[in-house]
């Protein structure tokens, strides 16, 4: 077999496919440019695949879409025959609505709207070391089941979650929290065939009297003193997302490994227990246990800008302001076994995340976006939602077309010029549009 080039140059190098890297292609390919995506799994979308039939929690602050990519495969999914996505009330504190949606038909979608916009993906590829020029990325390697390859881009967007590219390229970095505690990582799954009625009659979201029995007897870990239980998108579905496994370094695959291998024996227990004690779960199965846990913190990298707990408390709203939030400081499990949901801002406020949190502060053609935002624990905490790093996914890809078109250093790309063209594209919530504006 002919093996291909190579050798790839390319205006735009994404790394990472998932909400973040997916945006970021799209909004660089439908700007012109020529984009290769690559990600090391199969598939686009990351916590989707990792974690399917996750709610996309975070896009309505107010009750308002966010607007922009996100609105628009919210809007696509739901106008299907049937619709494979809607927006519901969060039956969780502090949480607004959030989309309920097919996780098939989202991933099938997203591998669409790239293919309409011409950026080219790379699956299962694994992007290794940078390559230098002063204060530039020259060259980046990869490697696929081919053997080796290198693209040569003009403009490398991280968003790979764990910053391993950014790291190598010397953008200083925290881990976790600072003092190596990292939120908990997840495995999920779904039980279908459930009454549901049946299973949410009791009114308690958290399930806390089941929980308690189950510990005490102990069937239950005991971290599971709250069951995080929700109504899947389809009829007879339950979507488990209680399963969390403290003291996990995100970044070791070793680490990973374990995990994974001790989430599933929790989450077989759980299956177990719904069953034998829950009304509702009595002819359910399990069904969709994802592949791997999800991580949710690793790498904050350093930027121009660190958003701080200060900054969302006040509702900021910043002259680079690429998207809106009201999302809580979703803090789970970072050094004990209780996770909060506590309001971030005051009811009926909102803050904006500022483009200047995604600039590193001397690498001229590197941006980053997802959870790699320089923000402190407190204001991490509330900006990681999928919706959120899908737009600030798609601000680095609007970002990367103004620095080449201008061949600017990405630290002089206008962020009030940029969020102009960004509320031009749909995005509400941003300084000088009403939040509501995009329903």
């Amino acid at each position: 077999m002919a093996v291909p080039n190579r050798e790839i140059e390319t205006d735009v190098l994404v790394v990472g496919g998932g909400t973040a890297g997916f945006a970021a292609a799209l909004a660089a390919a439908r700007a012109g440019l020529r984009v290769r995506l690559v990600e090391a799994g199969s598939k686009v979308g990351g916590v989707m695949a990792s974690c399917p039939g996750m709610p996309w929690g975070g896009g309505y602050p107010q009750g308002h879409s966010i607007g922009g990519i996100f609105a628009e495969l919210t809007d696509r999914l739901s106008a299907m025959v049937p619709p494979a996505a809607e927006v519901r009330p969060c039956t969780l504190e502090n949480f607004g609505p959030e989309v309920q949606y097919d996780h098939e038909a989202a991933t099938l979608l997203m591998f669409d709207m790239l293919d309409e916009a011409g950026a080219t993906l790379h699956l299962n590829t694994i992007a290794g070391e940078p390559e230098m020029d002063g204060n530039r990325i020259s060259a980046v390697s990869a490697h696929d089941r081919l053997g080796p390859l290198r693209f040569q881009p003009r403009m490398v967007i991280d968003c790979s979650g764990d910053g391993d590219l950014s790291a190598r390229a010397g953008v200083p970095h925290t881990l976790g929290d600072g003092k190596g505690n990292m939120m908990a990582v997840s495995l999920t799954f779904h039980m279908v065939g459930a009454n549901t009625d049946a299973v949410f009659a009791e009114g308690d979201p958290y399930f806390r009297r089941f929980a308690a029995r189950g510990i005490a007897e102990g069937r239950l870990h005991p971290d599971l003193h709250k069951l995080y239980l929700m109504r899947g998108f389809h009829t007879g579905s339950v979507f488990c997302n209680t399963v969390t496994i403290r003291g996990v370094d995100g970044t070791d695959p070793a680490a990973v490994t374990r995990a994974t291998q001790e989430g599933r024996r929790r989450c077989h227990q759980v299956a177990r227990f719904l069953v034998k004690d829950v009304p509702g779960f009595q002819n359910a199965q399990m069904w969709g246990l994802g592949p791997s846990v999800g991580v949710r913190e690793t790498r904050r990298l350093q930027a121009i800008y660190r958003i701080t707990g200060d900054d969302i408390a006040r509702a900021v709203k910043f002259d680079d302001g690429i998207a809106a939030c009201d999302n809580p400081i979703d803090d789970v499990m970072r050094d004990s076994a209780e996770m909060t949901h506590e309001a971030a801002v005051s009811q009926g406020a909102y803050y904006t995340i500022p483009f200047r949190a995604l600039v590193p502060e001397t690498i001229e053609n590197l941006l980053f976006a997802g959870r790699l935002i320089c923000a402190d624990p407190v204001a991490f905490a509330s900006v990681r939602g999928m919706p959120q790093c899908m737009a600030m996914g798609q601000a680095t890809g609007v970002a990367a077309a103004m620095a080449l078109e201008g061949a600017l250093r990405v630290q002089d790309v206008n962020g009030e010029v940029m969020a102009g063209v960004l509320k031009q594209q749909g995005m509400a919530g941003i300084v000088g549009r009403t939040l509501g504006a995009v329903e």
